[in-house]
């Protein structure tokens, strides 16, 4: 029963905090974060379109091979660093950060960080 219902509530958060993002906010891509156990995901999403423009993450074969594991804030600095100079190729530096369901705390701080320093605006 506990499962379910951590889910319902993740769901919920998740919800309020992708609500929050499209009061007031002009039309700019979304930054997505999602994390598992294991490996953590970013990608950044042109909502209009509906098309992922760039995505890195921990189980990138470049990334693989330089971190220890994909569940720390080290993996998750990394994965920020990376999305932000692929973002850069793109032409895409002003972003909203969708934390999803998470605590803007740990892995997704600094993901988001990461990203900051690698020159994204949000």
């Amino acid at each position: 029963m506990k499962n379910v219902k951590s889910k319902a509530l993740y769901t919920r958060r998740r919800r309020r905090a992708r609500a929050r993002l499209n009061r007031g906010q002009e039309q700019r891509p979304r930054l997505s974060v999602f994390r598992s156990g294991k490996h953590i995901y970013a990608q950044v999403i042109d909502d209009r379109s509906g098309v992922t423009l760039v995505s890195a993450s921990s189980l990138d074969k470049a990334l693989r091979t330089e971190l220890k594991t994909g569940a720390d804030k080290s993996a998750a600095s990394r994965v920020g660093n990376e999305l932000a100079q692929r973002a850069k190729a793109a032409g895409v530096t002003r972003v909203v950060f969708d934390r999803g369901g998470y605590a803007y705390h740990g892995r997704v701080r600094a993901l988001a960080d990461a990203a900051r320093e690698g020159g994204m605006d949000f």
